[in-house]
């Protein structure tokens, strides 16, 4: 009896094992495992971004940080030569600061700031409804960098392997020195 349970045993000691460096493999993939859609609800994984340093803005239209709009793009429009991204993602969750369609934050966005960085379309970044991705960032991402979502404009630095090694909280702006030098460490 005791050689057929340790028989047993064996049968399914490699099927943890490829269960334990799949969770590994998984868990080391950082963003990439998300696929969210783009402001113009075509597919857009973040795997199109491996290779690149990454700032996740949670963004809105109508909030007291909008003007960050204008430092968000000319911080792009700074680095992207060199391997550098900006993704913005609406969220309506704090105040109803983002109540347009994806077409009408596209439209203010562009009009308004002349943004060129990728636009994901609108989540909800807190709450009930939160984005998958987003309960990653808030939940997953280790001391320092988890926790809820407090305003528009929070900031999360993702190094080139798809790690979250930073995050920034909205009064922090994206051309302060805080923020550029930790994206000029990662570009090095």
């Amino acid at each position: 009896m005791r050689v057929s349970k340790l028989s047993k045993l064996g049968n399914y000691l490699p099927f943890g094992v490829l269960l334990i460096m799949a969770t590994s493999l998984f868990a080391a993939s950082g963003i990439y495992s998300f696929t969210l859609n783009s402001i113009d609800g075509k597919p857009a994984p973040l795997a199109d971004y491996k290779g690149k340093v990454v700032l996740l803005v949670n963004v809105a239209s109508q909030c007291g940080y909008t003007p960050q709009y204008s430092a968000l793009e000319a911080t792009y429009e700074k680095y992207k030569g060199q391997g550098f991204v900006i993704l913005g993602f609406p969220a309506n969750n704090f105040g109803a600061q983002e109540p347009g369609t994806n077409e009408e934050i596209k439209t203010f966005c562009t009009r308004k700031f002349s943004v060129t960085f990728p636009m994901y379309a609108k989540i909800s970044v807190k709450g009930d409804d939160q984005a998958p991705f987003y309960a990653y960032l808030t939940k997953e991402t280790g001391p320092g960098i988890a926790g809820d979502i407090k305003w528009n404009f929070t900031k999360f630095l993702v190094d080139r392997d798809g790690k979250v090694i930073q995050r920034f909280e909205p009064a922090v702006t994206p051309d302060s020195k805080e923020v550029t030098a930790a994206i000029e460490k990662q570009l090095k």
